[in-house]
């Protein structure tokens, strides 16, 4: 039987607002914590796990959360090395595994026993491996422009600024250099930048860089052509191993998703399909700006086999990491 949608209309006022919180995590290294902003009624069992790309934070979801957090409690973490979560001591863990294993413990503070996923660029790959895994939480994945298979062209492109630690002499200059990595967000006014920018930015001793630990690029960079074949089969497998309904976005002129790979998702599943539709989306406006697909996907109580694949094609591209 399908759980029911819950509205938290009995809620006060202040559940609707952001709260802070974190949870403690294991790493082969020590431990770590990893912040994540909450929104909507804490008691409310229907819950959604919004999570960032490369180098961005939970924060990114802001638009998400304030939208949904009448019917779901909105959880939008930050990865370990990113927004207000620890660093790693020992770089060479960053990556999918960690990241997994993160976010089960943050799915075990979270005490509930179903999850719906909403994941941009890396969050997707998190989001795909969790889902994959026997007795996953997951019960609906929503990937934005990302697939088992990354084009070569984006990887290079990420490589030439993941890792960099560039210093700005003001906020409103790094602001604007984070705008233009993020360029393909779309239109957004300076306010709206500044509103998703701010919090991937934080002042030392006068000068303005990046939150983020510059050790996230040490596996990304690391990497070789034997290993990234070995990754792209492992999250293929963890896509095909997928039980539940997946909701596929992909921005028009992206590099990242191809129309071929998003093709090869959709084949070989039960009831997949594409549909297609004009109009520009941003990744964090998503539920708001296409509320026929996103937002009535992750609501529908409807399930098929082993779930239905949208493609929903658009304009503009989606966020760069």
């Amino acid at each position: 039987m399908s759980e029911p949608i819950v509205e938290a209309t009995s809620a006060t006022s202040e559940a609707f607002e952001p709260r802070q919180r974190y949870v403690q995590c294991a790493s082969p290294a020590g431990l770590h914590r990893v912040a994540y902003t909450e929104w909507g009624d804490p008691a409310n069992p229907r819950v959604l796990v919004c999570v960032h790309g490369l180098t961005r934070s939970g924060r990114d979801f802001d638009k998400v959360a304030e939208a949904l957090c009448r019917e779901y409690r909105v959880v939008c973490p930050d990865i370990v090395g990113r927004g207000l979560s620890d660093w790693l001591a020992d770089s060479k863990y960053y990556g999918i595994a960690q990241y997994v294993s993160d976010m089960v413990t943050l799915v075990a503070r979270l005490n509930v026993e179903t999850v719906d996923w909403f994941g941009t660029s890396m969050g997707g790959l998190i989001g795909t491996a969790f889902a994959g895994l026997p007795n996953s939480p997951i019960r609906k994945l929503l990937l934005n422009d990302v697939g088992p298979h990354i084009e070569p062209p984006a990887l290079k492109r990420i490589g030439e600024y993941v890792g960099k630690a560039p210093e700005f002499a003001t906020l409103e200059e790094a602001i604007g250099h984070a705008a233009a990595l993020a360029a393909s967000f779309g239109p957004l006014t300076g306010e709206e930048w500044a509103a998703i920018n701010t919090p991937l930015l934080r002042e030392r001793e006068g000068r303005w860089g990046f939150r983020y630990d510059p050790g996230i690029a040490v596996p990304f960079t690391a990497t070789t052509d034997e290993a990234n074949a070995a990754a792209e089969a492992y999250l293929w497998h963890a896509f095909s191993s997928i039980k539940v309904p997946v909701l596929i976005v992909r921005g028009e002129t992206s590099d990242l998703l191809s129309r071929e790979t998003v093709e090869q998702m959709v084949a070989p599943r039960p009831g997949g399909k594409q549909l297609r539709g004009p109009g520009r989306r941003s990744c964090t406006r998503v539920p708001v700006a296409g509320p026929d697909r996103c937002r009535a996907a992750l609501l529908s109580r409807k399930r098929n086999g082993r779930g239905i694949i949208l493609s929903s094609a658009s304009r503009s591209p989606r966020a760069r990491g």
